[in-house]
């Protein structure tokens, strides 16, 4: 039973966590079983080569640590450096200020690279910084690819150019939380070292698994890093793998029986097709915004993000009514506006198992939302301008035809 019920379904549209697919909550109703069976490792083993695949990567090693995204970034920070060691790092938003934050309470030296919040990471001082460094005291490169707070994808393909162009070694750790699985993310063409995401996200399983994908090179790195780690230590998980048992310590086993049917239904549809179709969902969400006769928060297209969209409000309308009325009389889940940006916009949110015609519903209501807080919204506006461009570029569903 709800706490709060309302029928029908609560139609979820905030950007993490996401809807669950049927076949998933199906998969983990189960009974709790012995992780050192036979049958726990056996899946283990097909889960640790296959969730390589949503990362792009045949050379990387991956962990799925029993945490949210916040310990999978301690996990990639804590074993690849050490304290004192120099990383730059943007701050674009809420979650890339958050990882700052926890990296600087783990005593690295942060060299914090700021934008304006709705622009993406300052790549140009990136540049100067890297050719003014010739003596490789930057050990790390610490960049949010998909900032949810402000609605900005960040362009990995040009940070590893930077690097290259100037033969650099530092390492690129990159926060994929709410980009890997929906958005085009490459870790071996781009040369990521280590990658993670949590759970809650694209994968559409509930919160509780930080995936961590680490590089030989970042792998190399922990030989020298100095950084106190325990339960976010790779190298005990490197000897459960050797002894072929895979944990060190107790997984849920529930959500790993929901984590492969979550992957089972991902690489049925394909993972290719699944970018595409999130790039439809932020692309018809944008030309309803535009119809509506707001702003999108993200201040150039080369930023925007096909997970989440940050629509700003007029001076007037205090966003928060917006989610607050959203839940409270359509049982419409959006997402607030976070710090600077609290009350200036609230955020759609299009990532996960999710299909067009939910998104119709979601626009729908937030029009009437719009109309509740005074807003001189044309009803039907958004919805018709999503509609159309929809109508011609939804594809036949495959395994339908």
């Amino acid at each position: 039973m709800d706490y709060f019920y309302g029928p029908g379904r609560n139609h979820l549209f905030v950007p993490g966590p996401v809807n669950i697919p049927e076949p998933v909550i199906r998969a983990m109703n189960r009974n709790n079983e012995d992780y050192r069976s036979p049958a726990i490792p056996a899946m283990t083993k097909t889960l640790l080569e296959d969730v390589k695949k949503i990362f792009k990567t045949t050379t990387g090693t991956p962990f799925m640590i029993p945490t949210t995204g916040t310990g999978a970034w301690e996990s990639a920070l804590t074993n690849t450096l050490s304290p004192g060691d120099r990383i730059v790092s943007f701050l674009i938003g809420q979650f890339s200020l958050l990882w700052i934050d926890q990296q600087q309470r783990l005593k690295f030296n942060v060299d914090v690279v700021e934008s304006e919040w709705g622009q993406g990471s300052n790549l140009d001082v990136l540049a100067e910084k890297l050719a003014a460094d010739r003596t490789h005291t930057i050990k790390a490169i610490c960049i949010v690819h998909n900032e949810t707070a402000t609605g900005v994808t960040n362009n990995l393909a040009t940070v590893r150019k930077l690097l290259d162009h100037y033969g650099h070694p530092a390492l690129l750790l990159v926060d994929g939380v709410s980009s890997i699985c929906a958005l085009d993310f490459r870790m071996d063409e781009w040369g990521v070292d280590v990658a993670l995401t949590g759970s809650q996200k694209a994968l559409s399983l509930p919160t509780g698994i930080g995936i961590v994908c680490a590089s030989p090179k970042a792998l190399e790195a922990t030989k020298t890093a100095k950084s106190v780690r325990v339960f976010f230590d790779w190298n005990d998980y490197l000897k459960f793998y050797k002894l072929g048992t895979f944990w060190p310590y107790t997984p849920s086993i529930q959500l790993l029986y929901g984590l492969r049917a979550a992957l089972d239904l991902i690489f049925e549809e394909g993972l290719d097709n699944i970018i595409e179709r999130h790039s439809r969902l932020g692309k018809a969400t944008r030309l309803a915004v535009e119809a509506w006769g707001l702003k999108n928060c993200t201040q150039k297209e080369e930023w925007f993000s096909d997970t989440v969209t940050a629509v700003l409000v007029p001076p007037y309308i205090d966003s928060s009514e917006i989610v607050k009325r959203g839940w409270k009389r359509y049982n419409l889940s959006l997402g607030l506006g976070l710090n600077k940006v609290a009350g200036k916009v609230f955020r759609i949110g299009h990532l996960g198992n999710l299909n067009e015609l939910q998104l119709l519903g979601c626009l729908a209501g937030v029009e009437m939302i719009l109309k509740d807080v005074g807003y001189p919204v044309k009803l039907g506006s958004g919805v018709a301008a999503a509609s159309a461009y929809l109508q011609n570029n939804i594809p036949m569903i495959p395994s339908r035809i």
